[in-house]
């Protein structure tokens, strides 16, 4: 019989409470964890590992040629494929790679251009492969990862193309790169992934990680395939994010980043990059003709494996009746919104708030706007209002392709037929899409300042730090 009056000791209290400790000790655990494991860079770094007070300061630092450590990266978008290599240190500041922070190559098409010959799309890889290996010390190339994200237009291939061409990278890195290499880190990045990543490289470089969420900027990335918004929202905002239906993502992804929560808004719309964006108004338009499409072109336009008659309406392309089929393509209608308030396809628009006052633009809408001659395509970044779209639309639309092609020299010759198109698009997804006033200011930007030099406002920088991190944790921890 148990006597009465005895102390329960410590390990009794342990063992009696045992289940409560590890209902609240587990996901305080796992939450550390994952703090502890995105990756570190002192000051105004992009993930640091404070917990509390105390930061965690490695036991061993990385010491390979100088402790330099390098990591390449692969952007495989529809409209073409980049290469991007960086350079750390060993507390992942990044180092100088010749006069520029990065190695930064692109070729065009993508490897979605070659759905029906997955060799050749791995082949296309080769020449920035040979970049990349030229930029790496060669005793540093056992110990560089590479990585391939590929992204909408892979996602948009039909039946086991993507696939196919997914393996035929992994064989050419696994027998012609002398880079470390795993089957698993050629991958096709989900538009969540995409966008969020995204967000975080363009807020890294910008310094505003670590504030509160309405100290940061929210994001719009045209693609080729795809565009996503993604922006900082208020807790309570994202406590009111409509459920996903299945198959769909979450509207809202919680990331600790640099000691800070943020629930983070993020959708992509595939099907709604600039190149699908054509597809979707092509077939919008009239039989006898497209009123997007320059006047005097007749011809075709391929996208994803199919194609599409491209040719000019009789009248000649105009901006308003452009517009109209824009409009129509893009799905803008309320009655499909079951949300309080919707961007366009019925979809949530995330509640607005502080986090998107102050919005960056990326991709083809720099591209577009210095092809149109309204921003300096010298200059890394520039302000402008959605209006200036318009603007440059309609003095593109009252051109036919002869006259356009003297007007704007800058525009490649496959796109020129499109100029119109791509233009009254842009505004459109800007102000009916997204619910921009036409005179709100946004930043276009293509490179972002950090420190005295340019880096290229893309995604793959957050999982070149990831790579890089996830050595240093291998090599110091196992």
């Amino acid at each position: 019989m148990k006597q009465r009056g005895r102390q329960e000791s410590f390990s009794d209290k342990i063992h009696r409470y045992r289940g409560a400790i590890l209902v609240v000790f587990i996901p305080l655990l796992l939450i550390s964890f994952v703090l502890f494991l995105m990756p570190r860079v002192p000051d105004d770094a992009l993930l640091s590992d404070d917990i509390g007070n105390r930061r965690f300061v490695p036991k061993r630092k990385i010491t390979s040629s100088g402790s330099k450590s390098y990591a390449v990266i692969f952007d495989a978008g529809s409209s073409g494929s980049r290469v991007h290599v960086y350079c750390f240190d060993e507390k992942l500041n990044l180092l100088p790679i010749g006069k520029d922070l990065e190695l930064f190559v692109q070729k065009k098409p993508g490897l979605s251009s070659y759905a029906s010959n997955p060799q050749e799309a791995a082949d296309s890889l080769k020449s920035l492969l040979v970049e990349a290996e030229n930029a790496v010390p060669p005793t540093l190339h056992s110990k560089t990862p590479v990585r391939v994200g590929a992204t909408a237009g892979l996602r948009s291939l039909k039946g086991d193309a993507s696939d196919k061409i997914l393996q035929a990278v992994r064989d050419l890195l696994e027998n012609k790169s002398s880079f470390e290499f795993q089957p698993q880190w050629v991958t096709v990045l989900d538009g969540t992934q995409e966008g969020a990543y995204q967000w975080v490289t363009i807020n890294y470089l910008l310094g505003n990680l670590g504030n509160e969420y309405s100290k940061t900027v929210g994001v719009v990335d045209l693609g080729g395939g795809s565009v996503q918004m993604a922006y900082a929202i208020s807790e309570q905002d994202a406590a009111k994010a409509p459920k996903p239906t299945d198959g769909e993502d979450s509207y809202v992804k919680e990331l600790f980043l640099k000691g800070a929560k943020y629930h983070l808004y993020i959708h992509s719309y595939l099907h709604y990059g600039l190149l699908a964006a054509r597809a979707e108004i092509l077939m919008a338009g009239e039989e006898s003709g497209n009123p997007c499409v320059l006047n005097g072109y007749k011809g075709s336009y391929s996208y994803g494996g199919s194609r599409y008659d491209a040719s000019a309406s009789p009248s000649g392309s105009s901006f308003n009746t452009c517009r109209r089929v824009a409009i129509k393509a893009l799905k803008v209608n309320e009655s499909m919104c079951t949300h309080m308030k919707c961007t366009f396809g019925g979809i949530w628009n995330g509640g607005g708030g502080d986090g998107q006052k102050n919005l960056f633009v990326a991709s083809f809408f720099f591209d577009r706007a210095a092809e149109a001659g309204f921003v300096d395509p010298k200059q890394p970044e520039a302000w402008v209002k959605p209006a200036d779209f318009e603007d440059a639309a309609k003095r593109a639309c009252e051109l036919n392709i002869e006259v356009a092609r003297s007007t704007y020299p800058r525009v490649d010759e496959a796109n020129l037929p499109y100029l119109c198109m791509d233009l009254v698009y842009e505004f459109t997804l800007l102000v009916d899409g997204f619910a921009l006033d036409p005179w709100q200011e946004i930043t276009l930007v293509k490179q972002v300042k950090y420190g005295a030099y340019q880096v290229e406002a893309a995604w793959p920088l957050v999982t070149c730090l990831w790579l890089i991190r996830r050595r240093f944790l291998v090599r110091n921890f196992n």
